[in-house]
């Protein structure tokens, strides 16, 4: 169990680190910035590359939307829930605090609170002023899409050694729809790791994005449970 909460920790700092660090300093240098396509490609991408690479210690959720949606899928032991969530908000937490040292290396130094260290948010902070209502149910929709397809890429009766591509794929299209609404989460603890450091509105918006991805999550494992009626097992990506 060891190996795999450190694992999760591993997976999920690179998935912040790369994800949230994309979104940060490409708009720290907005001339060099990669705009949308880049910033969704790259939680595509880390979560493509650690599937591969700790997918077979710790089957790879990184999230705890992820790991919620497949005990209620009947893929993963509820008893192993909380260290799974700890490990994964711990590696978000360190990812987030190493961003923000790099940041304050900028010249004019960075305010988390200003910058906003790519934290989620709703109405004033949407990148696209979407209000709560809009934001809880683009992240219902967006996380119960994106279990869906973790779910049916990882059952028995997928191919094998595949299901990274379509999962990182998935985030990817998932994140060119939902970041204009709430800078997209579909991950509590990707949203955690940066309001800890950003605080104020950030706190106080985060409990839609713990609520709103564990939902989802939620509806996708009950629906995977009945499609697929597999036994409880750790998925593997």
């Amino acid at each position: 169990m060891m190996k795999k909460l450190a694992a999760e920790t591993v997976g999920t700092f690179v998935l912040v680190f790369g994800g949230c660090g994309s979104a940060v300093f490409s708009a720290a240098f907005p001339n060099v910035g990669i705009g949308l396509l880049g910033v969704s490609l790259a939680f595509g991408l880390t979560v493509l590359g650690c599937a591969y690479a700790l997918g077979s210690v710790s089957g790879c959720h990184l999230n705890p939307a992820v790991s919620v949606g497949l005990a209620v899928g009947g893929r993963f032991p509820f008893k192993d829930l909380p260290g799974y969530i700890i490990a994964q908000v711990l590696g978000a937490i360190l990812a987030a605090g190493a961003l923000l040292m790099l940041l304050k290396g900028m010249p004019d130094g960075y305010d988390a609170a200003v910058g906003g260290l790519a934290a989620n948010g709703f109405a004033d902070h949407s990148p696209g002023k979407y209000s709560m209502v809009s934001g809880l149910v683009a992240e219902i929709i967006l996380t119960f899409i994106f279990l869906t397809v973790i779910l049916g890429a990882t059952s028995k009766k997928a191919p094998a050694g595949f299901a990274g591509i379509p999962i990182g794929l998935t985030l990817t299209l998932v994140h060119l729809v939902g970041i204009p609404i709430t800078n997209l989460s579909v991950n509590p603890a990707r949203s955690t790791g940066p309001a800890i450091f950003v605080g104020g509105w950030a706190l106080e918006q985060l409990w839609l994005f713990w609520a709103a991805p564990i939902a989802g999550a939620i509806v996708a494992g009950a629906l995977a449970r009945w499609m697929f009626s597999e036994s409880v097992e750790s998925a593997e990506a």
